[in-house]
């Protein structure tokens, strides 16, 4: 089996709920969610707009391809009517493969780890919370390190349901 580290979030309906049937279709199409972090709520990153996304990173255990993975994302995010653009805009979903077994993939339709993953602290903070150690194959840091380092002064908060 592999570690798969996924981040999942959208700005758009019941984030909530959103989340939790992203990680229902993870679990029947990918493999078994081991962890998953507190949900963190950002301001969006790369554009503008009035909605703020609500984010995750999880665990899953899976034994899938990278390019096997990336079909499935894709599916998933199409069930919850995702329609990818050149550019970043509001959605409904989206799910980013961050990490996947220390592989380093870079093809042009996917690249492992991912490559802006350093650069985002909604990533960055709950990704630290649950694997603070694993090392990041290109950069050779934690993630504990990469998120002490991040320059990202974009608002982001942890999400707590009341």
């Amino acid at each position: 089996m592999s570690d798969l580290v996924l981040g999942i979030g959208g700005n758009q309906g019941n984030r909530v709920e959103n989340l939790k049937n992203i990680r229902n279709q993870i679990e029947n199409h990918l493999g078994e969610v081991l962890k998953e972090s507190t949900l963190i709520e950002s301001e969006p990153w790369g554009f503008d707009s009035e909605n703020w996304f609500l984010n995750q990173i999880v665990l899953v255990e899976c034994e899938m391809e990278p390019k096997a993975i990336l079909t499935v994302i894709h599916e998933i995010e199409s069930e919850f009517g995702r329609v990818r653009t050149a550019e970043y805009a509001d959605r409904l979903v989206d799910i980013d493969i961050l990490f996947y077994n220390g592989l380093i993939v870079n093809d042009l339709d996917l690249q492992v780890p991912h490559p802006r993953l350093h650069k985002r602290l909604f990533i960055l903070k709950p990704l630290a919370e649950i694997m603070p150690d694993l090392i990041h194959p290109v950069l050779q840091k934690s993630c504990r390190t990469l998120l002490m380092e991040c320059t990202d002064k974009s608002e982001c908060k942890w999400y707590r349901e009341f």
